[in-house]
């Protein structure tokens, strides 16, 4: 079963959807080559009705408005919106048709690009009967985790496991974050790589706002560090996305680099650390060359609505693209 999601033409989002999130009768999508939040509707049988908000008209980033922050993972919480970006490097793709030495430049180009690096966190407010993320409402201001020493991946600038791969590109098994959840006062980013000997990773922080900026968040301790590892078995795949499921998360599994490989959905309690596999809810379909999932929202009934990345021509619509529903 599907749902048709649309979109405002010209805008291109459908194309690359890589978070979702449900917010009563709205949804909110990310894609990964913007800088900005998609907010969709219910009406009529579809979620349409598409507002963007740009990520720039909230907070300050540290690139400017116009680079993408590669968005990976929507949470919503408490009157607050999520968003996190991949903290990857990313290497230049060879274009179709190249060869030689152009070719082999590109290949070897590595790009940082700074927001990608950003953890951003939005008051919600109501408008008209809709949620609308702002800059500040009352005492609550929108705040974003960015800039030297600030970074998930400053975090673990010396974690004896994921430090080695600091400087390699997300689709290399490099650090790559694609979820985001929160539960109570745990924030758990989930890390498409690197997966280690078959062991894919979520952090647990704790953002604050900073006391001498309240537009920018700090990483507060937990205990006597500021983060904390835990290690799945999921068969050698990454972490796509993360989905709250009560006290418990729903993660999407997928392989951590480029090539085709199997998509589930597995039911995992935190804290649980180092344990048997996660217990499989969904096996979803892999076709090859499109339609990777990349985003998983519980809708309100129970069921899962699934987003994908690099949609097959039969996924597209006149005015946007099917999000698949999956009974769990």
């Amino acid at each position: 079963m599907h749902v048709e999601l649309r979109f405002t033409p010209g805008t291109g989002v459908h194309h690359d959807l890589s978070a979702v999130r449900q917010d009563g009768g709205c949804l909110w999508v990310a894609g990964d080559e913007s800088a900005a939040v998609e907010r969709l509707t219910w009406r009529d049988g579809a979620y349409q009705d598409h507002r963007s908000f740009r990520l720039a008209d909230l907070v300050d980033l540290p690139a400017g408005p116009d680079e993408e922050a590669d968005i990976e993972g929507l949470a919503r919480a408490d009157g607050w919106l999520w968003a996190v970006g991949s903290h990857s490097l990313k290497r230049r793709r060879v274009k179709p048709g190249q060869s030689g030495e152009k070719a082999r430049r590109r290949l070897a180009t590595v790009l940082r690009e700074e927001n990608r690096f950003t953890l951003v966190r939005l008051p919600l407010v109501e408008r008209d009967g809709l949620p609308e993320p702002v800059r500040r409402d009352g005492d609550r201001t929108a705040a974003i985790l960015s800039g030297p020493g600030r970074t998930l991946t400053d975090l673990v600038a010396d974690d004896p496991h994921l430090a080695p791969f600091l400087d390699m590109p997300g689709k290399d098994n490099g650090f790559d974050v694609e979820g985001i959840a929160v539960l109570g006062s745990r924030v758990l980013v989930g890390l498409r790589g690197p997966v280690l000997r078959g062991w894919a990773v979520i952090l647990e922080i704790r953002p604050e706002p900073d006391p001498r900026d309240p537009t920018r968040m700090r990483l507060g301790r937990l205990g006597e560090h500021r983060y904390r590892t835990y290690f799945l078995d999921l068969d050698g795949l990454g972490i796509r996305d993360l989905c709250p499921i009560g006290d418990e998360l729903l993660v999407l599994a997928g392989p951590t680099m480029v090539p085709d490989g199997p998509f589930r959905v597995l039911r995992w309690r935190p804290g649980d650390d180092f344990g048997p596999p996660p217990p499989l809810v969904a096996e979803l379909p892999a076709h090859r060359g499109a339609d990777r999932p990349e985003g998983i929202a519980r809708l309100s009934d129970g069921r899962l609505l699934v987003v994908y990345d690099t949609p097959s021509p039969a996924r597209l619509t006149p005015e946007g693209v099917y999000a698949d529903i999956v009974q769990v």
